[in-house]
């Protein structure tokens, strides 16, 4: 469901930036560093890095924002049901950060009752930020950017992460819907909805991913004059199974979700 905006956003939009740069400069602290890396009960890895970058985004929050919600991968939720929430994925991609790869990043992003309208990709490593505002265009570095005009999968370039995050299901829709790109990738983490937004790649295909790792991307991606959905073409929302496809158009969008439907 879509709510009428507010369109005074520029306080929230500093607050995102800060939250950003805090993103930004505790990752760098550890990154590359000898760190305990310890498993939560998925198995998936966390480190210190994680829990001190969203507990100083939380307290950014708390003391500028106070009535807003937050949540957060590693501590959960605080007033989620507030008109405003912030979304944040403080380390996008900690296996990535943990074996030294530049890719992780950190996802923040307010939700104005259950709408993203404001979302960051922040890749600390890389000193790379995209910045998305509903109804402006999504900046890389400040400059405006633009996905490409890409309108059929046979030329398209499509990017994932990884193959385990697919089950044996999705993984033959991927294989199938993916090898009949001109160039398929692995190895984005949330680098790969970036490089989309600045035209570098023409669709992300993914699953098994959680709120706090899409509503940062809804805003950066639609105002490149890309598409997000789910694989069937569905607004994403909090409660979407988990599996995202971004396409630089509509028209690929279509044709990768008529190639779904129809067994690819």
């Amino acid at each position: 469901m879509t709510y009428n905006i507010p369109t005074d956003l520029d306080d929230f939009v500093h607050t995102a930036q800060q939250l950003a740069d805090i993103g930004r400069q505790t990752a760098n602290n550890y990154f590359r560093k000898s760190l305990d890396v310890d498993h939560k009960s998925d198995r998936s890895p966390v480190t210190i890095a994680d829990r001190q970058t969203e507990e100083a985004m939380r307290a950014l929050i708390i003391d500028r924002h106070p009535d807003h919600g937050i949540v957060g991968e590693e501590f959960g939720a605080r007033k989620a049901k507030s008109d405003w929430c912030w979304i944040l994925d403080p380390i996008d991609g900690t296996k990535s950060f943990v074996c030294g790869k530049p890719t992780f990043g950190s996802l923040v992003s307010l939700v104005y009752k259950e709408t993203p309208v404001i979302g960051v990709i922040e890749m600390p490593a890389l000193g790379e930020r995209w910045l998305g505002v509903h109804d402006r265009p999504t900046t890389h570095e400040g400059s405006p950017c633009r996905a490409t005009a890409v309108a059929r999968l046979d030329d398209a370039a499509m990017l994932s992460t990884t193959p385990d995050m697919f089950d044996d299901k999705e993984w033959q829709v991927f294989e199938s819907i993916s090898l009949a790109a001109r160039v398929r990738a692995f190895g984005t983490d949330c680098y790969g909805y970036g490089l989309l937004a600045s035209g570098y790649c023409d669709a992300v295909m993914e699953s098994d991913l959680k709120p706090y790792d899409i509503m940062a991307l809804v805003p950066v991606i639609e105002g490149a004059g890309a598409v997000i959905s789910d694989w069937h073409g569905r607004p994403l929302s909090a409660t979407s199974n988990g599996q995202v496809l971004a396409c630089a158009t509509a028209e690929l969008r279509d044709d990768i979700v008529a190639r779904i439907a129809a067994g690819n």
